[in-house]
């Protein structure tokens, strides 16, 4: 849990950020806050609430919040942190650990970094206090005179932080870095001296002088026009070093600079005037700083974009990687996400960055009207650079000569918008060393990173705290508040995406009565979302046409039919089913699809896609054959899991004449893999179950089901139930007896485990004889096995027993020796339970010896070895029983066999009190319950 001053106010859990409501309870618990541990009495609540006079009910106001931040608190479980809200008399106190406040963390760490010798370490703590920063203190409470004033004084801890961090990177001779720091704060707050005076000596310190200049001059005159004031000592001594710099460079750098004076000491370089700082003369700055004078007013950004909302993250991210000699930036994310709202707000907010200017060009990439020609580009550049139309090169190669020279003594901002291709992209770059060139697209562009070092910063979906605030930004706070789920669910529905959360927003704000929670309802059909997240010239759909449009030939294809997969995660396996492929020509195309954010690589060999593109993928035609070929290969690879799980067993199911084989299966070295593999699929498996169910194919149903049956196993109680229902309905509509007699089988046993006895013996009493019809012996078996452990659950140990027995010779008749061991297993425990321990013992020995213990399932082995050393203790031979037992728990235990070593461990402390054995045994009973 976490308590947030530094930004918005906000308490920030495991599940996600509580819905604190409306500002004024914001403010109370921001009050409560900045006095943790200490009673708040009304009045300083109610002044933190209200500016003016209170209305007569504010003592019941502040109470009803109290009351729901209680409430609030509570639902978060705050008591396990330590953390309450009390009464104490006329006052509230918020006792809690103070660790959990980020303001009390960020002055922690701020006064340990004050006392770092080592700059480096300094510098890191510095960062780290200055990143639990997510925006203004205090954001979204009320702006009372009392919050206003806390919220200062958090900010000038803050600014001072920064200048510390400014001044430890400078102890490293890092002064580019200072600077790159310093520069945003100094912009952001023009009229602090402090602040501008640090930045001025580390440009001049990085030996970037004339900058250093420019701003004393930039900041001498806001002073004068906003306070009337001029610089201070502090500043003053700035501007002193930096001239003393400029004077010993000489008059060389100056004309390098593109300076025009002359060495005799007139003109603009000769000139000398009085400057008001403390009434000396000064020189004036060098020619040099003239053209970055009227270089300022080259502006092509377009406006500030409107409601732009959080990615504090994404922000900072461009910051960092726009620092440094003439980076290239390079934005990319999928369709809609906000790659130009981003770096067109940042450009805004750090124009002062920049006073060589700000060029922005669109270059198309993904657009209906095509891309503009090189040479359109870099025209439109140089007629902004001052270039008269005449001069301009005819040809792009020489345009782009031009442009480069023209830029290696400006300090300014390239914007490259939309681009497709790498090679879009490179006869644009500036050569100065002080620009900075920061590109979008929707590609990830890895030519542009591997030539020119581009610098990526990846945008993705916005937070649901986000996603909520945006929709606030259009259609007001206080509708948003008012259904806060809906807005949430509605924000979910979108995806996280801007685009889609803007067009349904604005399909709200037409409809000023219409609720969000009927918005949610119509785009939670899934065939009418694209549709609902369509207006005018601004298309979910339409966004993702264009990607899609310049994708190449095979990933196009692989695409489309990627809108087939029933499940969540795609694999390359996966893949090249659906598109009729190899896999490696599907991992081919999928590298592209995520190289233009179609497809987002969830982990090696696994892919998935945004809720909204799999919908857009759906609609396009892939054929009807899609869906049976990925049916096919997920049966495939289920049998594969499974012969690797369980060696030596005979395959639960023949495949259907109609089978299409897949060119490729993913093969399994040992159980290990294949269980990892079942543990990870299972959520799409049950969804292709459900897919080929829908689609009437009921044969494909019941054996995707009945191919996990190694995991059900494993995991018995792991709430399967419903899931065989549905095999259980497939197969009989799929008019296949054996696989019916088998899905009742395990089904029944499954009920059985989960105490269901009665519910089990009915579809138990009906397996073997349905096996029997079928002349599935080793089906019939398996059900008398399973009958046998509901019928010793009733109490009838000696039928459970005998049906044993009998499951053992149809086992043995046809050779099956698993299903034989499974039988004699099973009939050890019912003669344990009947307390014939001889006998026990003698069954449980042949069933282990009965393949050799190398090659028993490690289920089955663990409960032969606790058959074994259960009958050992009945005989009176307890070493040698608590030897088995413990043997059986170990291997339990290592394999993650929790259900076994419930068993063994249970036994073991039957005859032992040992405390370590009573922790382990609660440990897996645990791990077992939890599944349950």
């Amino acid at each position: 849990m976490e308590f947030r001053l530094l930004g918005a106010v906000s308490v920030a859990t495991e599940a996600g950020v509580l819905p604190l409501g409306p500002a004024k309870r914001r403010s109370l618990l921001a009050a409560l806050l900045l006095r943790p541990n200490h009673p708040v009495p009304v009045d300083q609540l109610t002044a933190a609430l209200w500016d003016q006079e209170p209305p007569a009910r504010s003592r019941g106001v502040i109470q009803g919040h109290v009351s729901r931040l209680r409430v609030l608190l509570a639902g978060a479980e705050a008591d396990m942190y330590g953390v309450e809200l009390v009464t104490q008399g006329t006052a509230y106190v918020l006792r809690m650990p103070e660790s959990l406040l980020d303001a009390h963390r960020f002055e922690e760490l701020v006064t340990l970094a004050r006392g770092q010798r080592a700059p480096a370490d300094a510098v890191a703590m510095y960062q780290e206090a200055l990143s639990l920063w997510q925006g203004p203190a205090l954001t979204g409470a009320y702006p009372s005179q009392s919050l206003q004033a806390a919220a200062q004084a958090l900010e000038e801890l803050r600014l001072a932080s920064v200048e510390s961090l400014a001044g430890a990177y400078g102890r490293m001779g890092e002064h580019a870095r200072a600077a790159a720091v310093l520069r945003a704060e100094a912009g952001a707050h023009p009229l602090r001296e402090s602040l501008s005076a640090a930045l001025m000596r580390a440009l001049q310190r990085a030996g970037r002088r004339t900058e250093a200049l420019d701003w004393f001059h930039r900041t001498r005159r806001l002073l004068a026009d906003e306070l009337g004031v001029d610089p201070g000592r502090e500043l003053a001594d700035a501007y002193a070093l930096a001239l003393r710099g400029a004077e010993e460079a000489g008059e060389d750098e100056s004309e390098e600079a593109g300076g025009s004076g002359n060495r005799n000491g007139s003109g603009l370089n000769g000139r000398r005037r009085h400057d008001a700082v403390d009434g000396s003369t000064v020189a004036a700055p060098p020619a040099a700083a003239a053209p970055a004078a009227v270089s300022a007013t080259i502006d092509l950004l377009p406006r500030m974009p409107r409601g732009f909302h959080g990615r504090a993250g994404e922000l900072t991210a461009l910051s960092r990687a726009a620092a440094g000699e003439a980076p290239v930036c390079l934005v990319t994310g999928p369709a809609g996400v906000g790659k130009t709202a981003l770096v067109t707000h940042w450009a805004h907010r750090n124009r002062d960055r920049f006073p060589g200017g700000l060029l922005y060009a669109d270059l198309r990439g993904f657009s209906e009207t095509g891309e503009p020609a090189l040479l359109e580009v870099l025209r439109e550049f140089l007629l902004a650079l001052g270039v008269a139309p005449r001069r301009i090169p005819e040809s792009a190669g020489a345009a782009s000569a031009l442009f480069r020279s023209l830029c290696a003594a400006r300090q300014l901002l390239v914007v490259l918008d939309n681009a497709r291709a790498s090679e879009q992209v490179r006869e644009l770059l500036p050569g100065g060393a002080r620009c900075v060139t920061v590109v979008t697209s929707r590609y990830r562009l890895r030519g542009l990173i591997a030539s020119d070092a581009a610098r990526p910063v990846p945008v993705d979906v916005l937070e649901p705290e986000d996603s909520t605030a945006l929709l606030a930004a259009v259609l007001g706070t206080e509708r948003v508040l008012a259904e806060e789920v809906a807005a949430r669910r509605l924000a979910e529905l979108c995806g996280g995406l801007p685009l889609a959360l803007r067009v349904a927003a604005a399909r709200l704000a037409d409809q000023p009565e219409a609720q969000l929670s009927a918005m949610c309802a119509e785009l939670s059909d899934e065939s009418r979302r694209l549709s609902l997240l369509d207006v005018e010239d601004t298309s979910v759909r339409a966004a993702l046409r264009l990607t899609v449009r310049r994708l190449p030939a095979d990933a196009a294809r692989q695409f489309a039919h990627l809108g087939r997969h029933p499940g969540r995660y795609v694999d390359r396996y996966a893949a090249a089913a659906l598109a009729d492929t190899d896999p490696a020509t599907a991992e081919a195309a999928l590298d592209k699809l995520t190289a233009a954010h179609l497809v987002v690589r969830a982990g090696p060999d696994r892919w998935t896609l945004h809720d909204l593109v799999r919908l857009y993928a759906h609609d396009l035609d892939a054929g009807a054959e899609a869906l049976p070929r990925v049916l096919d290969q997920m049966v495939a690879t289920a049998l594969a899991a499974a012969d690797a799980a369980e060696p030596g067993d005979e395959s639960c199911f023949a495949l259907p004449a109609d089978f299409r084989a897949p060119r490729a299966t993913r093969e399994f070295a040992d159980r290990d893999q294949a269980m990892a593999w079942y543990e990870a699929e299972r959520d799409d498996l049950t969804l292709a179950a459900a897919a080929a169910d829908s689609a009437g194919l009921h044969g494909r149903t019941w054996r995707i089901i009945l191919g996990m049956w190694p995991q059900i196993v494993w995991r018995v109680r792991d709430g399967w139930t419903p899931l065989l229902r549905t095999a259980l309905e497939a197969a009989r509509a799929d008019g296949d007896p054996r696989a019916e007699s088998r899905v009742l089988a395990l089904l029944g046993w499954v009920l059985t485990e989960e105490g269901r006895v009665d519910e089990a013996l009915v579809h138990l009493e009906a397996a073997p004889v349905l096996a029997a019809r079928a002349c599935d012996t080793r089906g019939e078996a398996t059900a008398l096995i399973n009958l046998s452990l509901a019928q010793a659950a009733l109490g009838s140990p000696d039928e459970a027993a005998e049906g044993c027995a009998l499951a053992a010779e149809l086992a043995h008749s046809v050779g099956d020796r698993h299903t034989e061991r499974l039988a004699l297993c099973h009939l050890a425990r019912h003669r344990l339970d009947a307390r014939e321990w001889q006998a026990a013992h003698e069954t449980a020995v042949a069933a282990l010896d009965l393949e050799g213990p190398a090659e028993a399932s490690v289920a089955a082995r663990v409960l032969l070895l606790t058959a074994i050393g259960e009958a050992l203790l009945g005989m009176g031979d307890e070493r040698e029983g608590i030897r088995r037992l413990e043997n059986a728990a170990l291997e339990a235990e290592t394999c993650g066999y929790d259900d076994g070593a419930v068993r063994a461990l249970g036994a073991l402390l039957r005859v032992s009190a040992d405390a370590g054995l009573q922790a382990r045994y609660d440990t897996a009973m645990v791990r077992l319950m939890s599944r349950t």
